[in-house]
């Protein structure tokens, strides 16, 4: 099998102009984007992705899900496809990079093949899986969960966001739900680059992070239950404060985290205090609390710990605990070819490099399940992601994706 040249590079250049132009679509208020799933802005940056892949040749396949697979023929009819990918949908406050740089650095790998008049045995499929962030539709990476099994299409597409509008209404109404079955497709293997989303590269002064792990992850939605009432004439004793509950378990939330280190994290990101008004006493606040570890183990004691001393703490103060998960998945191991492939061209290559245990979790996770699959990683500055100052350098971008091109490529097989 013929392997690629040390010298044989993405085209950095047009990686770039790809991500800027991407980040037209749907603008933030503050440099980043907002393309949550499923909205015109998505539908937009859709059709965008489609019109440069139908330039480079490719055909697009389309399943019930909406995920998006452009297909570079290989050699061999029988093969199966390398896959490489990402997702296209952001935060409502979200960067640039997270999720783009792994759809798009996919595509700069079949256009530099291109360049390059390269043929490889296996076709190579460049992936945009719907609802990774899972900010407007509960859980993230919904899609891909749904084409690894993890959930049946009907609860997904029943999903609703804060207005009440379904999943499956809202990927009709923009035009993107295909007629393939999810699910169908069969992977010889499957990559994934993306900006790290935290620190760790950057302070130590790598260019590729090798992910060899993921944290396990669970989003347990909770519920305290108190008695709206006057802030200004209910006597401070006969109060059933739920904001009151909120705090005694965000700071349960943390003190279980702090007890489970090293390799365990946990925090309350979202709330929803009602009435939220300035003269009520809150009477329910509905939050949602993100334990992860790549420890199983441990990731479920966390959550036991809570579920064994929430409810006491909030029936101390009269109001009462109610919680379920939401969202979960395992700490997955990633594939050792697959890591071995992407640790081996960054050698080759000479880009500096580390293994790296991933923070956040990804479509990769899910996928890691029904194919081989690995991921890349490349630094972002400060660590910051999920929020519009959210940025990476044109160096950092490149190293990653010239990494992605060797191990796609000599993975899906080098002709000639």
């Amino acid at each position: 099998m013929a392997q690629l040249a040390d010298n044989m590079r993405i085209n950095g250049e047009r990686l770039w102009d790809s991500l800027m132009e991407m980040a037209k679509i749907g603008p933030g208020i503050a440099g980043g984007n907002n393309r949550q799933t499923l909205t015109d802005e998505d539908a937009e940056g859709r059709a965008l992705f489609q019109r440069w892949c139908e330039a480079a040749g490719c055909t697009m396949g389309l399943d019930t899900m909406g995920n998006m697979f452009a297909r570079r023929e290989g050699t061999d009819p029988e093969a199966l496809p390398v896959y490489v990918g990402s997702h296209l949908d952001t935060q409502p406050t979200g960067g640039k990079y997270d999720g783009v740089l792994g759809v798009l650095g996919g595509l700069e790998v079949l256009r530099t093949l291109n360049d390059l008049d390269i043929k490889t045995k296996h076709p190579i499929v460049v992936v945009n899986w719907t609802n990774e962030e899972g900010t407007r539709f509960a859980p993230a990476m919904l899609a891909s969960g749904v084409f690894a099994g993890k959930h049946t299409e009907d609860w997904a597409k029943d999903r609703m966001d804060a207005d009440g509008k379904r999943f499956g209404d809202e990927l009709k109404r923009i035009g993107w739900e295909g007629d393939e079955p999810v699910g169908q497709r069969k992977m010889h293997a499957m990559f994934e680059l993306h900006i790290e989303q935290g620190p760790i590269l950057e302070a130590e002064g790598k260019d590729i992070g090798v992910v060899t792990h993921g944290q396990g992850l669970r989003w347990i939605e909770c519920t305290v239950t108190g008695k709206e009432s006057h802030t200004g004439s209910t006597p401070m004793h006969m109060r059933k404060n739920a904001g009151r509950g909120l705090a005694r378990v965000t700071e349960l939330v943390h003190e279980i985290a702090m007890a489970a280190q090293p390799g365990a994290v946990g925090a309350i990101g979202h709330v929803d205090v009602s009435p939220n008004s300035r003269n009520i006493i809150p009477g329910k606040a509905v939050f949602t609390i993100d334990f992860r570890s790549p420890d199983l183990e441990k990731l479920e004691r966390m959550v036991a710990e809570l579920e064994a001393r929430a409810p006491g703490l909030c029936a101390e103060i009269g109001v009462e605990f109610s919680s379920e998960i939401v969202g979960q998945f395992n700490p997955p191991a990633f594939d050792e070819g697959c890591v071995g492939a992407i640790r081996d061209a960054a050698v080759r290559l000479g880009y500096s490099h580390m293994d790296i245990v991933s923070g956040a979790g990804h479509d990769a996770c899910w996928i890691n399940d029904v194919a081989p699959t690995a991921m890349i990683m490349c630094p972002c500055e400060d660590g910051l992601s999920h929020n519009e100052a959210e940025e990476i350098t044109p160096g950092w971008a490149t190293a990653g994706t010239d990494v992605l091109f060797h191990a796609v490529v000599e993975t899906a097989e080098v002709v000639g």
